[in-house]
C-alpha cells in the first residue's frame, strides 16, 4: 500500500484541477447530494423472474435481488462510481459492495435489525448474489448478528459520557480510514452502494440522505411495484408493471453525463434481464 492510500481504497493521484479543488471547498458529503430518479418498465423481468421460480427453489428470485445484481454490475463497469472523498481526498475502493437492513420480524414494535454486507466479484452474476444474499438473510433471521451490530450494542451499554467520547474519537479515526474491521465489517456506510426495499412496505421510492461517516457516495431506494401508464409515440397508453428507483449520488465524484449513462445501464440491464445472466465485469453496450 503506497503513502496516502487507504486500506479500503487507493488515492487517486492524477485528478483533474476542478475535481482536487471541490474536494478541499466542499469537504462535507451531505452537503454534494444529487438525486436522480427512474421509472423501470418491469415486463420482461417479470416474465423472467416467473421462469426461474418455475422449480420451486427454496428461496425464491425476485425484485429486490435482480436490482442489487444490476447495482453492482453497473458500478463495476463504471468505476467512478466507486470512488469516494474523505477528509477532502479522493480514493478508488478497493472492491465493490452492496449493503442492506434486514429485519427479523416486521412490525410496529421495535424489532431486530441486522446488517447484510454483498462483496461482488468479476464473475458474480445474478445465480451468485440470489445465494449470496439467501445466506445472509438466512443467517440474520436464526438469530445471529453481524459484527458492526454487536459494537454498536457495546457502545449502546457504557454509560452516555464515555460512549460518545469514544464515538467522537473513532469518528476522527474515520477521516482517516484507521476504524478497526472490527467496527465497521458490515456497516453499510463503507459500502459502495446502501440499499433499501421501501416496496416491501408498499411505499414510494424516494430521496435518502447520504452520511458524512463512512465512505459511501450512493444510495438507492426501491420503490412499489405497480401498474402505471406508459405513453407510446403514437399517443397511446399501456397500463405496465413498472418500479421507481431514487438514486442519491455524491456529485463531487463524477459529472453528470456520467451518472446519466450509469442510470442508463442500470434501466437496461432491467429492462433486458438476460444481462442478469452475464458476469460483472462484462462490458454493455448503450
Amino acid at each position: 500500500m503506497a503513502f496516502g492510500d487507504r486500506k479500503d481504497g487507493k488515492l487517486l493521484r492524477d485528478l483533474d484541477s476542478l475535481h482536487f479543488i471541490t474536494g478541499i471547498l466542499y469537504p462535507n458529503r451531505c452537503d454534494n447530494e444529487a438525486f436522480i430518479s427512474e421509472r423501470i418498465d418491469l415486463t420482461n423481468l417479470d416474465r423472467y423472474l416467473a421462469e426461474k421460480n418455475s422449480t420451486g427453489p427454496v428461496y425464491k428470485y425476485n425484485l429486490f435481488q435482480a436490482i442489487v445484481t444490476a447495482l453492482l454490475r453497473c458500478i463495476t463497469l463504471r468505476e467512478k462510481m466507486n470512488r469516494f472523498i474523505v477528509n477532502s481526498n479522493f480514493y478508488q475502493r478497493n472492491v465493490v459492495s452492496t449493503a442492506f437492513v434486514v429485519k427479523r420480524i416486521v412490525k410496529d414494535e421495535r424489532s431486530p435489525e441486522m446488517l447484510a454486507f454483498l462483496k461482488a466479484k468479476d464473475t458474480d452474476n445474478f445465480e451468485t448474489v440470489h445465494n449470496e444474499i439467501y445466506r445472509q438473510v438466512s443467517k440474520v433471521r436464526s438469530g445471529k448478528s453481524d459484527t458492526s451490530t454487536d459494537s454498536m450494542n457495546f457502545f449502546n451499554k457504557m454509560p452516555r459520557g464515555l460512549s460518545k467520547t469514544l464515538v467522537r474519537f473513532i469518528m476522527w479515526l474515520d477521516k482517516h480510514g484507521w476504524v478497526p474491521d472490527v467496527l465497521i465489517g458490515t456497516d453499510p456506510y463503507y459500502s459502495s452502494c446502501v440499499v433499501s426495499n421501501l416496496g416491501s412496505l408498499k411505499m414510494q421510492s424516494g430521496y435518502h440522505h447520504l452520511t458524512n461517516w463512512g465512505t459511501c457516495s450512493m444510495i438507492v431506494l426501491i420503490g412499489e411495484m405497480k401498474k402505471r401508464p406508459f405513453y407510446s409515440e403514437d399517443g397511446s397508453v399501456e397500463m405496465r408493471n413498472s418500479v421507481d428507483v431514487g438514486i442519491t449520488i455524491d456529485e463531487r465524484i463524477a459529472d453528470g453525463a456520467y451518472y446519466a449513462k450509469t442510470v442508463k445501464m442500470l434501466k437496461k440491464i432491467l429492462e433486458n434481464p438476460e444481462l442478469l445472466e452475464e458476469d460483472m465485469n462484462q462490458p454493455i453496450e448503450l
